[in-house]
């Protein structure tokens, strides 16, 4: 019997041009664009220079900040007062302002000071922009260290160089780019999108359109049934899971470390446990629309605390114990560990159990509450 509802659903999804094009279209666009849209580096910061000094470590500072990628050069002002016009205008995010006799301080002193004022409406804008800055001021006087012999300390005078120099080492991702941070977790997204949705739209349109009356009718059983509408989802699931490892090795160069078994072993349990959970939203809705607008608000829910665009360190102790009723943080976390670290099945062994533990109560809970009349 089994046989015969996978092939109805099987012809069902291929005789739909639209689910065609979208389990092939959605993937592409979700890697090729969504990384770049969820970037939270900040650039093209605008910055105003009020250089008094008019010295050439002045003019090789200015430089160096704006060669730097992260700040465009919003114009040069001859006080504070006309940076202040910069800012208020929103040409420019942070005035950076050189007093006179910086240069002739540092060489006469080995320190002298800057001023940094950053606009804060925008708090991430504000406070991200003065870090870079505060770090490349920081980096030139480590150049200034090396060539003259002294560690010039500023802003706000700092303190003298001990002589030691730190190399730091970034693990993981060497060249510190947010879409390789992005790319794991979007296919995660990308995931529980095709395979929470789309069987949750299908036994509703069912609903509607009155076809699942017959099925009632019929001596299919509540198992089978259910087994019919999640297998060909995880079919579609693992194939833009694939689409997705193309693209991403395309397009960014990225491959998974730790290979590519134990991304589908646990992507097996996820995608299992979505579709359980779309299920249920479609055995309580009984309109296409009520079962988008549950989808969407679980998902989102999923979404924000499920660490993908916030890390969970920083989130509130309450929100952090909220994350762990989200099945995504679970696989994000699988994944950027797998697809980044190459770690093992046996370091993700507890995400596993949470995993499973999710894909029995959702399906569980689909078989029980589908109220099938014969």
């Amino acid at each position: 019997m089994l046989r015969y509802l996978l092939e109805k659903e099987f012809k069902q999804f291929f005789r739909s041009a639209f689910l065609l094009r979208f389990v092939i279209a959605f993937p592409l666009v979700a890697i090729l664009v969504f990384p770049f849209a969820a970037n939270f580096e900040i650039r093209n910061i605008g910055i105003c220079v009020v250089d008094f000094d008019q010295s050439g470590y002045s003019h090789r500072l200015t430089e160096k900040i704006l060669s730097s990628g992260y700040f465009r050069n919003s114009g040069n002002a001859r006080s504070y007062r006309e940076a202040i016009g910069f800012v208020e205008s929103g040409s420019a995010d942070i005035i950076l302002e050189i007093p006179p006799g910086f240069e002739r301080d540092l060489v006469r002193d080995g320190s002298a000071r800057t001023m940094i004022s950053a606009n804060t409406v925008n708090g991430t804008r504000g406070g991200l922009g003065s870090s870079y800055l505060a770090g490349i001021i920081g980096d030139f006087t480590r150049e200034l260290s090396r060539e003259a012999g002294f560690l010039a300390a500023f802003p706000r005078g700092g303190a003298r160089g001990t002589g030691i120099t730190f190399y730091p080492l970034y693990r993981y991702n060497p060249l510190m780019r947010y879409t390789v941070y992005m790319v794991p977790a979007i296919m995660v997204m990308l995931l529980a999108m095709i395979t929470g949705f789309l069987p949750a739209l299908n036994i509703v349109s069912e609903k509607e359109k009155g076809t699942i009356e017959q099925m009632n009718v019929t001596p299919v059983s509540r198992v089978s049934f259910i087994l019919s509408k999640l297998i060909p989802y995880w079919v579609v699931g693992f194939f833009s899971l694939t689409v997705a490892f193309v693209v991403a090795r395309v397009a960014y160069g990225l491959t998974s470390v730790g290979g590519y078994a134990t991304i589908y072993l646990f992507a097996s349990i996820f995608v299992f446990a979505m579709s359980g959970f779309g299920l249920v939203i479609s055995n309580y809705a009984k309109t296409i629309q009520q079962a988008m607008f549950m989808m969407f608000f679980f998902i989102i829910s999923f979404v924000l605390i499920s660490g993908l665009y916030t890390p969970l360190n920083g989130m509130p102790s309450w929100a952090l114990a909220l994350s762990g009723l989200s099945p995504l943080r679970y696989m994000i976390e699988v994944l950027r560990m797998v697809y980044l670290k190459g770690s093992s099945f046996y370091s993700l062994r507890l995400h596993f159990l949470a995993l499973s533990a999710f894909a029995v109560l959702f399906n569980g809970w689909a078989v029980l509450s589908y109220r099938k009349r014969s």
